[in-house]
């Protein structure tokens, strides 16, 4: 069943530091199947595994294909060091699939190649727009706020900050319907190079 779009334009709810995992697999030869299928159900299992132990930090995910070849994970997360905790765990599977991958690694190599990268992104180093969409990427991790909470804007969401004021003016509020809300530049909102951005 797929999701309901959300009507208009909204933005992630995300506050603070926010951290990134890619994760992903790259099939080398497809005859290899008994190579890269087990790294794959290996995936989905820790993925199954993480939404029933939420205390684990992992806030959301996205399966993604380029290829039939490439297969990725965005994982979005509560802190590096919940991150950090779930992969050296050993009552996790994360740890059990990591020995596995490095005592074959010889034998697989050919077959499967596997990847990751993390980013952990200040605040002030994001920001996101969805339109007509439902909660995506770091809005389905963090939650969905209307898009003039944080700015119509790509630099106002940017100059987002969660702890104290914004840096500038503080922004406007349209009481009527058809005003729209001053950015903290000080124009308005939906004016001038960049609306929606």
């Amino acid at each position: 069943m797929s999701a309901k779009p959300i009507p208009g334009r909204t933005t992630a709810g995300a506050e603070g530091d926010v951290v990134v995992l890619l994760i992903g697999m790259r099939i080398n030869h497809f005859r290899g199947v008994h190579h890269w299928l087990p790294a794959l159900g290996a995936m989905l299992r820790m993925l199954r595994e993480l939404g029933r132990n939420r205390d684990r930090g992992l806030l959301g995910h996205a399966l993604l294909t380029g290829s039939p070849r490439s297969y990725c994970v965005v994982q979005y997360w509560e802190s590096k060091e919940k991150l950090y905790a779930y992969a050296a765990a050993p009552d996790m599977f994360h740890r059990k699939v990591w020995a596995i991958v490095n005592r074959k690694e010889k034998e697989s190599r050919q077959h499967v190649g596997l990847w990751h990268e993390t980013y952990v992104v200040p605040e002030g180093g994001y920001e996101s727009i969805y339109a007509d969409m439902p909660a995506h990427g770091l809005a389905a991790a963090t939650g969905v706020l209307p898009l003039a909470a944080r700015g119509r804007r790509g630099a106002d969401r940017l100059a987002h900050r969660s702890s104290g004021r914004k840096p500038g003016p503080e922004p406007e509020r349209g009481g009527g319907q058809g005003e729209r809300a001053a950015t903290t530049l000080g124009r308005p909102a939906g004016k001038g190079e960049g609306e929606g951005e």
